[in-house]
């Protein structure tokens, strides 16, 4: 069968790399193309265009490049016509797939939704449409499907989340940073590691990186390693680094700086939840321009920015947010997650059962899958 699939960012390229490798295990058949990165297409996807084409961040940077999104939105209309897809699988990135949805289901194909939106922080008014153009949604959060059935009286399926399963994989397989320097130009230290995540996008990187690495000066005796964007060139990254001597970059390697790390500052966003997953200690940073950080203030109704907080429904992990975004307060908390002791008992033990909720559903990209397919087959 024919599978079209949609993701827009880092994150959707992960989850949408293991969703086609359980499609290929149920439909050896499989005729997969796609919209993500290079993950989706070592898995088998068939790569239509790139993420690093579609990533805008914020308000503003939206509005800039609409003529850009709104060449795309036709393109991909176009090439999903040509292919004529059985089903048509939409990863996160509203904005986007969601317009393509309304398209593909007057169009008459099958629509799946993986990953849900997060209509529940902001658009609520996305879920009346939602429910005429998406014939199933795909949650992986455990409260999404109490809130669609409850608010919006409509029956969408929890799969589990996708990154339990990656992390479980990857700490089994022991995967430790090396000495080899061919795609990075990381030395090994003997140091205790700091982890940098400033996110995958040039804008924030540009935004909250300075402000991530004036904190290393306050902790000479650590080793401040930067996960580098796999969209990024390293010579971005340069100019950034210059003036610090405790700090190291590494590329295509996050998830092994953080299994060696001790704590790390994480942009908002899917990392804030890959680095609880991996039990450490962390600040969660945030910093957009002024005028999409007010119009976001406005518009988005929730009490936490990271998944960790809005998961657990309480503070678990530090949140500083837009002027909070400081080297002082950053600094602050980095000492106190680096020394007090029972602040890093009561995180573990929170991390534990963050863990224990987003297990409770399974395999996610197995049960996606297998939804996906039978679907397809008309089942």
């Amino acid at each position: 069968m024919k599978y079209y699939i949609i993701s827009g960012e880092a994150s959707g390229d992960l989850h949408g790399s293991n969703l086609i490798k359980q499609l290929l295990l149920l439909d050896a058949s499989a005729n997969v193309h796609c919209w993500g990165g290079d993950l989706m297409e070592t898995a088998g996807g068939k790569l239509i265009k790139h993420y690093k084409e579609l990533a805008f961040m914020g308000f503003a940077e939206v509005v800039k490049n609409l003529p850009t999104i709104f060449r795309n939105i036709k393109f991909c209309k176009q090439d999903i016509a040509n292919f004529k897809p059985d089903v048509l699988v939409l990863i996160d990135y509203p904005g986007f797939n969601l317009r393509i949805a309304e398209w593909a289901k007057q169009q008459g194909y099958k629509v799946v939704y993986y990953i849900s939106p997060q209509v529940w922080a902001w658009k609520e008014n996305r879920v009346k449409k939602m429910k005429q153009c998406i014939d199933k949604m795909l949650c992986i959060l455990p409260f999404e499907k109490e809130y669609y059935q409850n608010k919006w009286n409509w029956n969408v399926e929890y799969v589990g989340h996708p990154l339990v399963e990656v992390i479980e994989s990857s700490i089994a397989n022991k995967l430790y940073i090396s000495s080899d320097t061919s795609n990075s130009n990381f030395t090994l230290h003997t140091k205790q590691i700091i982890a940098l995540l400033p996110g995958s996008r040039k804008q924030e990187i540009a935004k909250k990186l300075p402000i991530m690495l004036e904190v290393s000066k306050s902790f000479p005796n650590y080793q401040f390693i930067v996960a580098q964007a796999p969209g990024q060139d390293d010579n971005f990254y340069k100019p950034f680094l210059q003036p610090y001597h405790n700090v190291s970059t590494i590329k295509n390697n996050t998830y092994q700086l953080l299994m060696q790390s001790i704590a790390a500052l994480v942009t908002s966003g899917t990392a804030t939840l890959e680095t609880a997953l991996f039990a450490v200690p962390e600040v969660v940073c945030y910093k957009g321009s002024n005028i999409s950080y007010q119009i976001a203030k406005k518009l988005i109704k929730i009490k936490y920015i990271s998944l960790v907080n809005l998961i657990m429904n309480k503070l678990v992990v530090k949140e500083l947010i837009q002027n909070d975004l400081t080297v002082d307060n950053i600094t602050k908390e980095l000492n106190v997650l680096l020394n007090d002791v029972a602040k890093q008992q009561q995180l573990q033990n929170d991390y534990a059962d963050l863990k224990k909720l987003l297990s409770s559903g399974g395999n996610a990209s197995k049960n996606a899958a297998t939804i996906i397919y039978d679907f397809a087959k008309g089942n």
